[in-house]
């Protein structure tokens, strides 16, 4: 769960909040892969909310490959997953886990300093300011009649479960087109997104699980 929350965090991190970055020491990262970083931002930057629907690759050594599809919403502080097996939704204060396998809903305080629990976008970015991963372009390829930029991130810290992330941009749309994260045992996670919509409108209560909407549900309320 820990990894796949960290994907969408990433994500969100140079969608929604691109022009609040402060990169790693320039002498020790890449200016020029800063350049891209901040022609994306010009882009992304004025968007109030932005929704992704997404294909997520799991490789796991000695284990079947395995692909999941799912939509991922923000809308500041504001986020919502939807995937086949679970729902996770935050209003900023609240986090709702549903795992539909055991039709239960557990409900924590969203703590943006606890770093053992859900990352939301706010909290990776705040690392990120921090200057914890140093980044460069490692190369620029063709795929299905685009070119894509290629950036490597490496986390400075030793502890960090990651070896690297890698983040895939279309210069030309002035998208991002894919997130990978691989980690220090060689698991990767691919988050492609197939589909991008900024700023929509949500409904009154969207980022909330409300018991009601599922029948016989057992709730874990673990909030202090």
């Amino acid at each position: 769960m820990l990894k796949y929350t960290l994907l969408f965090s990433l994500f969100f991190s140079f969608t929604l909040n691109m022009h609040a970055q402060k990169a790693a020491p320039a002498e020790k990262s890449d200016p020029e892969a800063k350049k891209v970083l901040d022609r994306i931002r010009k882009k992304y930057e004025g968007y109030k909310s932005v929704e992704a629907a997404f294909t997520l690759t799991i490789e796991v050594a000695g284990q079947p490959i395995d692909v999941q599809k799912g939509t991922v919403s923000q809308d500041g502080d504001k986020f919502r997953l939807d995937m086949d097996q679970q729902v996770i939704a935050s209003d900023g204060k609240t986090t709702w886990v549903y795992l539909k396998k055991n039709n239960e809903i557990q409900i924590t305080d969203t703590d943006p300093n606890d770093e053992n629990g859900f990352l939301t976008p706010k909290d990776l970015l705040s690392r990120y300011q921090k200057g914890d991963f140093l980044y460069a372009i490692i190369d620029k390829v063709s795929e299905k009649g685009r070119v894509l930029t290629q950036i490597e991130f490496k986390p400075k810290s030793k502890s960090s479960e990651y070896a690297k992330i890698r983040v895939s941009i279309n210069e030309k749309a002035g998208t991002i087109e894919s997130i990978k994260a691989i980690a220090k045992d060689a698991s990767r996670y691919t988050f492609q997104i197939t589909k991008l919509t900024p700023n929509k409108t949500y409904p009154a209560g969207f980022f909330q699980l409300k018991s009601s909407d599922y029948p016989g549900v057992h709730v874990e309320d673990l909030r202090m």
